[in-house]
């Protein structure tokens, strides 16, 4: 199978909204992302973040960076829409992933309360 560009997506929620709140939080769901498909960061492409309107104490690409290592992989940061009933206090990611899996081999991972966004895909954690 040749080499395709397949999204991995998965959200998160953070216990509060400080930096340290936002970096864990970006960090576990990072790690079961590359964890759950054996992701090398020389095969992404980038990554998007984005975050509920009231997370902004930090930048969720800063764990990345910091707590994993990719500074050569783009990063990009943003927010969801301000949509009323929408859930607070989250965090999503969508990695662009070089890899010969086909797209229905792609895990992706919803954990803490944001398995409610996607309960078929969930892999909820508390």
């Amino acid at each position: 199978m040749a080499t395709k560009v397949r999204g991995v997506k998965g959200a998160t929620t953070t216990h509060g909204t400080t930096a340290e709140d936002v970096l864990s939080a970006t960090e576990q769901l990072l790690s079961t992302l590359i964890e759950a498909n054996s992701i090398d960061q020389d095969d992404v492409a980038a990554v998007q973040f984005t975050t509920s309107p009231d997370l902004v104490a930090e930048f969720p690409a800063v764990a990345a960076r910091e707590r994993l290592g990719w500074n050569d992989v783009p990063l990009m940061c943003g927010h969801e829409m301000a949509r009323p009933g929408a859930l607070s206090q989250c965090i999503r990611i969508l990695i662009f992933w070089n890899t010969d899996k086909a797209q229905n081999e792609v895990r992706h991972a919803y954990l803490n309360e944001a398995a409610k966004l996607r309960p078929d895909l969930s892999t909820a954690s508390n």
